[in-house]
């Protein structure tokens, strides 16, 4: 106790954020993060305001040797947010982005949303490609590598990232790009939060919208794995600017599926054209070929609607646990078992979806950036969701079995920003040949591993 008041008056007097303490109303606020399964206790949280606060709060956390948390949106399924006992640096309220639509560029502090950064490029018809859900916050999602609708002609997040202002171990406020640190920002460029606190990236822009075709069609569950064979050759041949997505689930009550299909297990293909919907209308047209069709929503929206599509079915406060595999190709044998998970889904929330990669994600070297994972053309991620305590067991247990029964047909790795807390092997699979060199760039910026609370790459002996 001795200590937190201590801590509390020199970091209030020398931050221009707010420092919350245990028992008030702020803190309380800073601690509730996305997943509600984590439920941790720092000793302090600072919602720093200026790359200065975020300094003082590393010097001080250095000085005392205390265990440092990381808050950018509060998203990551793991919890790393957040620390029991040590201090956390909230960037939460660092949220302003700034864009030149001349240079296409856009500067963005390390506690902005997907939506906060979208809104600001849409006014301008320019985008980032970025992931699914608005409220995920931008920090996280790009150090572990971002993908989504735009990636398939745009690349990953991290392709898109030109330049950041990091805060060192050290305490020092570097700027990084290919000629300054280029090291450090290649190691940034996928490898999390090991090497510093970003308070600011600096994205690359293209012309996106202001309006997309996108949206929904939906089949029953039983026909789930005849889509997924059309939906495999399909993908196989799409340009670069059409992605589909495969989700299953059971049906929301999605006012366009009749009420009897609501709560009934389905399999949706969720699309985004990312060029002339005129010619988007002709290619996804044979989709509604695939099997009996429930209902679809598809048309023309705006580009910041279609990325807060998912949003309610993605809302903080629920229990999350979620697995995840890489694929180069789709197997029948792997549709068979995904039609299975349905069969056996452990709650109303639980899905499983299937992201198609390739394209630009696919184009540079496994080594180009620290995200390694160029050969994936699909991501699966098994979303277990779920409200009460009592159910974690279950559907803990539905998320390991599916990744278990799925794994023979995996290409190996491990999306970094899909791995839960309890899977402490998958660093490495995580980050493949690169993790050797991620480790020698730790020894250099962060050699005594102030910045742990994370996926952790250790530094690398001396």
């Amino acid at each position: 106790m001795e200590w937190q008041v201590a801590a509390h008056g020199r970091l209030q007097a020398h931050v221009q954020g707010e420092v919350c303490e245990p028992g008030t109303q702020s803190y309380e606020a800073a601690r509730a993060i996305w997943n509600a399964m984590i439920d941790r206790h720092p000793a302090l949280i600072v919602r720093c305001r200026t790359t200065e606060d975020v300094v003082e709060c590393v010097h001080f956390a250095r000085e005392f040797d205390h265990l440092l948390g990381i808050r950018g949106g509060g998203h990551n399924i793991a919890g790393n947010a957040l620390c029991d006992g040590g201090l956390v640096i909230d960037l939460s309220q660092m949220r302003t982005v700034q864009v030149d639509p001349e240079h296409r560029r856009a500067v963005v502090e390390g506690g902005a949303t997907l939506g906060d950064l979208d809104a600001a490029t849409q006014a301008h018809g320019l985008a980032v490609p970025l992931g699914i859900n608005s409220t995920t916050g931008v920090a996280g999602l790009t150090l572990g590598g971002g993908f989504g609708w735009l990636s398939r002609k745009y690349g990953m997040t991290v392709d898109n990232l030109k330049a950041a202002e990091v805060v060192t171990a050290a305490g020092e406020v570097l700027q990084v790009d290919t000629e300054h640190h280029p090291d450090l920002f290649w190691a940034l460029r996928g490898g999390g939060g090991n090497f510093g606190i970003v308070t600011r990236f600096t994205f690359g822009l293209h012309p996106v919208g202001p309006e997309v075709l996108s949206g929904l069609m939906v089949f029953p569950a039983a026909e789930a794995v005849s889509v997924l064979r059309r939906y495999r050759r399909f993908a196989g041949q799409a340009p670069e600017e059409l992605a589909v997505w495969a989700v299953l689930r059971l049906a929301p009550p999605l006012p366009f599926l009749p009420a009897s299909v609501h709560g009934k297990p389905v399999i949706v293909l969720a699309i985004c054209y990312a060029g002339d919907p005129r010619e988007g209308y002709r290619l996804i047209e044979p989709l509604r070929g695939f099997g009996t069709l429930l209902g679809e929503h598809v048309g023309v929206q705006p580009y910041t609607a279609w990325q807060q599509a998912f949003d309610p079915l993605l809302t903080p406060g629920a229990r999350n646990y979620w697995k995840s595999h890489n694929f180069e190709v789709l197997e029948d044998a792997l549709f068979e078992e995904l039609a299975d998970a349905l069969d056996q889904l452990p709650s109303t929330e639980c899905e499983l979806f299937v992201g198609a990669l390739g394209g630009a994600a696919g184009q540079p070297e496994s080594t180009a950036t620290a995200y390694p994972h160029r050969d994936a053309r699909f991501v699966m991620n098994v979303h277990g969701r779920w409200r009460e305590a009592a159910d974690d067991a279950r559907c803990i247990r539905w998320a390991r079995q599916v990744f278990r029964n799925t794994a023979p047909f995996a290409s190996g790795g491990a999306y970094v920003n899909f791995i839960p807390a309890d899977e402490s092997d998958a660093v490495e699979r995580a980050y493949r040949v690169n993790y050797a060199r991620l480790a020698r760039v730790k020894r250099r910026y962060d050699p005594d591993n102030l910045f742990r609370v994370n996926q952790n790459i250790r530094p690398a002996a001396a």
